[in-house]
């Protein structure tokens, strides 16, 4: 029993040895290989450190070369808060602590850390202040950022510095350990508020993005600029240079003593627009004669926009390289939305539709049926009614299609809708782009809504549409949405004799070696003819454009242009604002009529009528492009962001030399015409779909200065000291 009782207790001794040797072995393993590097790193002598340095964003410019884009330098100081941190360690005999409260297993437990804050307080910011350049920081972030990426991501303490600033730090650069400064290209936007939804802009890459293949490669990590809007989103992939590497070898003062395997930054793809600068500031500068407005400007022949602009809109450089927090909440708090996109969102199109229920009747070979308006159609007890009778219980009798077209007349479009029928008639909508995106290279397209399609039954669970959601659809009403970039689509294809190219704001990408990523090629979606429509009947449809702007009694007459004809069709649809009774007011033109070059989409929110206030703006934009035309230099130069309004626009006048020359005694006031929509008693509230824009990324906030941070005094008020 004792023999065996002294075998179990040398078993147990020996398992005892075995089990402290295997911990011996795995805390042996734990510091000679696993913190091999951060102890080497406490021996005096040189080491090496391996950083990643992002590459150069690509430019992006219009079609004439006008930079919108691009690169400025900026003098960044960033703190290695490992390395200060090793530094004053080699300077002092105790390190810096701080209390530390967490929670383990649900019990609060005091701990300490290192308190590195006041580590760069007392050891860093008065060397930098000696030097001029110390400045007020959030605390806060430096010690979550110490805690969480120690040295691999350098800590940026300020970015903008002044050129005469980084050369005084540059000279001084050895005394204050830890501190490095760098040139960095940062994104900027010359035009300011131009083109500001189209382009977008960028956002500063987040630490928590570094890839576990990255953290093993390198010492010190600077990731890249992200494009989070517009076209700086859709071409990140393009535009983003390859990354720079190097390595630095230091002694063990912390000094650079050489620079092996650097691998230099390489500049990213530059993007030519198919934009032009200058029709975008005239664009611009019309569209902002109304509170909330959007206008696009198209070459028929192509298929490229020239001009897209939304108001109110915003400066792309507050978000470089942060945004402050006022000027977030302010945009934010701005209830006309001025960060949405309206050239790509989706509205309530009103009688601007009727074109794609008479190309449906061409397509179907209906367009040169006549139908006969009686002032309204009956569908039981639902009587949809013509907007003459609305205002005098008037009637146009027997009309053509060119007739309809001109006086905008809702029972002739209720009779050929519901002649076409459900199918025929969403087919051909369908076919013209509409309950679908057009595939412009920007992001938070709407497809809209186009009743009957398949998308708009999933979304009401409905199984088709009645004859009155027919006679609806086919003036724009009811839950039909269209953006001005569809409707400007639709308008090309009838201006170029049926050909509908897709629309492009991206004329080509060339990588500096001038690769091309992306080639300046129209992509023509279909053609009219070939699908077998008559050209007979769509030029139907062009008479009646042309009849709306250039002969008595049309609704789009305050586009017209002296010398120059136009096609152009008004829209005035009955919706609401903000929960108020309101309308969508719209022209669409495009010129010149025998010749075509430019289709043109303008929207106002609130605006009285189609005529009365889209109308004028068409004309101006006609008129600065094609006065370009003629050899006028158009302006050029930045803008300042516009917070637009919420005031109802009954109307935009022309100037009276204007008027007169445009011999407008023959166009109606606008209350004789700029009712185009239903009973306003049948109207239905627009429906919110899933298609709505998506909403805006959460941006990067610039660090508030916090109490620990505030290492500079405020400097005493003028007239004495405090």
């Amino acid at each position: 029993m004792n023999f065996l009782s002294q075998g179990i207790r040398v078993l147990l001794l020996t398992l005892m040895v075995l089990a402290g040797f295997g911990a011996l072995v795995k805390r042996l393993y734990y510091f000679q290989i696993t913190k091999r590097d951060h102890y080497q790193s406490l021996v005096p002598g040189d080491r090496e450190v391996t950083v990643r340095e992002p590459g150069v964003r690509g430019t992006i410019r219009d079609r004439n070369g006008v930079e919108l884009a691009r690169n400025r330098r900026s003098f960044v100081v960033y703190f290695d808060l490992e390395e200060i941190h090793r530094s004053y360690r080699q300077q002092h005999a105790e390190d810096l602590k701080r209390e530390k409260l967490t929670t383990e297993n649900g019990m609060p437990r005091a701990s300490e850390e290192t308190d590195i804050v006041e580590i760069v307080n007392k050891w860093i910011i008065p060397m930098l202040d000696d030097l001029g350049l110390a400045k007020n920081y959030r605390a806060s972030a430096l010690r979550t950022h110490y805690v969480t990426h120690r040295g691999l991501v350098p800590f940026t303490y300020t970015a903008d510095l002044t050129y005469e600033q980084f050369a005084k730090l540059a000279e001084h650069s050895l005394e204050v350990p830890g501190v490095y400064i760098d040139v960095q290209p940062q994104r900027e936007y010359p035009y300011n508020a131009l083109a500001s939804h189209m382009l977008g802009y960028v956002q500063q890459w987040k630490p928590g993005e570094i890839p576990d293949e990255a953290k093993r490669k390198y010492d010190h990590y600077i990731g890249d600029e992200k494009g989070t809007m517009g076209l700086e989103a859709t071409l990140d992939e393009f535009l983003r240079g390859a990354a720079s590497s190097k390595t630095l070898v230091k002694n063990e003062k912390g000094q650079i003593t050489a620079l092996t395997d650097y691998r230099a930054p390489e500049e990213g793809a530059t993007a030519t627009l198919s934009i032009d600068a200058r029709i975008q500031y005239l664009v611009t500068n019309t569209i902002r004669r109304a509170g909330r407005a959007a206008a696009v400007v198209m070459d028929v022949n192509t298929g490229e926009v020239l001009a897209m602009a939304s108001v109110p809109d915003y400066n792309p450089n507050d978000f470089i390289p942060t945004i402050s927090p006022e000027n977030w909440k302010s945009y934010n708090s701005n209830n006309c939305t001025p960060l949405v996109d309206r050239t790509i969102s989706a509205f309530t199109p009103g009688s601007t539709f009727k074109l794609g229920t008479a190309l449906s009747g061409c397509l179907n070979g209906l367009a040169t049926r006549s139908f006969s308006c009686d002032g309204y159609v009956s569908y039981g007890n639902y009587k949809p009614a013509c907007w003459l009778w609305n205002q005098s219980r008037g009637s146009h009798g027997l009309l053509t299609l060119p007739q309809a077209i001109q006086k905008s007349c809702n029972p002739y479009f209720f009779k050929l809708g519901n002649t076409l029928g459900e199918e025929r008639l969403v087919n051909g909508f369908t076919m013209l782009g509409f309950g679908r995106q057009t595939g412009i290279r920007l992001p938070a397209e709407s497809p809209g809504s186009l009743p009957g399609s398949k998308a708009w039954k999933r979304f009401t669970h409905k199984n088709g549409l009645t004859p009155g959601d027919i006679a609806q659809v086919s003036i724009g009403q009811g839950d039909s949405l269209a953006t001005p970039l569809q409707l400007c689509s639709m308008v090309s294809c009838i201006a170029n004799g049926g050909r509908y190219y897709r629309p492009r704001v991206v004329k080509e990408v060339v990588t500096h070696d001038g690769r091309k990523l992306i080639e300046d090629k129209p992509e023509l979606r279909f053609d009219l003819i070939q699908e077998g429509v008559d050209p007979a009947q769509l030029e139907l449809v062009r008479k009646g454009m042309w009849k709306a702007v250039n002969e008595a009694g049309g609704t789009a007459g305050r586009a017209r242009i002296p010398g120059v004809e136009l096609g152009g069709k008004t829209g005035t649809a009955q919706t609401s604002d903000n929960g108020k009774p309101s309308h969508n007011a719209w022209t669409v033109a495009f010129g010149p009529f025998d010749d075509p070059k430019y289709a043109v989409a303008v929207l106002v929110q609130a605006g009285g009528s189609g005529g009365a206030v889209c109308g004028p703006l068409a004309h101006l934009i006609f008129s600065g492009i094609l006065a370009r035309d003629d050899g006028m230099q158009l302006p050029l130069a930045p803008l300042d962001p516009v917070e637009g309004n919420r005031e109802e626009i009954d109307a935009i006048p022309l100037p009276e030399d204007v008027m007169a020359a445009i011999d407008a005694t023959d166009i109606p006031d606008a209350g004789e015409t700029g009712d185009e929509a239903s009973d306003p008693i049948e109207v239905r509230p627009t429906v919110t779909l899933p298609s709505q824009p998506a909403v805006t990324p959460e941006p990067t906030l610039t660090p508030e200065v916090d109490a620990e941070g505030t290492v500079v005094p405020e400097p005493p008020p003028a007239g004495g000291t405090r």
